[in-house]
């Protein structure tokens, strides 16, 4: 089967299911944070074995901020359920944006001893896409207006985020930090760059600022 439609029937399945849960909140939405945390401290452990103790104790705070700061946002924060979706926005576009005009237009590389297959390009169609899409979603549901500076921003961010464990597989020698996922490897792999932007969005409703 094409790998690309693997790649996107599984991603559209994966929003789908993220969207619902984020609608329906409280328990539904406290599972899916908890299992996603989860699973990518489990895939954190398998990565990071025979690296020390602190590696194993900064996993738990990785994956244990963002599951939080998720549930702070959908629960506690001003236009709660409207910034989550924002969240996932962001993320997801930047991702989008960056993996087709990295294909398309891509030739200097963004970091090629980490990830050989980023490029430059790919940075700048994903702060575009996350520009484009998260701030009409800001501006659709009446979201701070300084959440149309904060959308390329955050999209730097999330793209750190993929280096970040890009280079954590690298350093273990393995092409993915798991296989649950057709078409994308582990949870981690998924949510990887979700994680900074959930943790900053949360840093900017405490602010003031989103």
């Amino acid at each position: 089967m094409n790998e690309l439609f693997v790649r996107t029937f599984s991603a559209i399945v994966m929003m789908l299911i993220a969207v619902a849960a984020a609608l329906q909140g409280g328990y539904y939405f406290a599972v899916l944070a908890a299992a996603a945390a989860t699973a990518i401290y489990y895939e954190w452990t398998r990565l990071v074995r025979g690296w020390g103790a602190a590696w194993y104790i900064s996993g738990f705070v990785y994956a244990l901020v963002p599951a939080l700061a998720l549930l702070w946002i959908r629960d506690r924060a001003d236009h709660g359920l409207a910034l989550l979706l924002w969240i996932f926005v962001i993320t997801w576009a930047t991702d989008i944006g960056a993996y087709f005009i990295g294909r398309s237009f891509g030739r200097a590389k963004l970091a090629p001893t980490i990830s050989p297959g980023k490029t430059v390009a790919g940075l700048y169609g994903g702060m575009a896409g996350a520009a484009i899409l998260g701030g009409g979603w800001a501006l659709l549901t009446d979201l701070r207006l300084t959440l149309l500076v904060l959308a390329p921003l955050f999209a730097v961010a999330a793209q750190g985020g993929d280096l970040f464990e890009s280079w954590m597989k690298r350093r273990a020698g393995v092409k993915d930090s798991g296989s649950w996922l057709p078409g994308h490897g582990g949870v981690f792999d998924r949510l990887d760059g979700l994680i900074p932007v959930a943790i900053l969005t949360a840093a900017a409703q405490l602010a003031g600022l989103a």
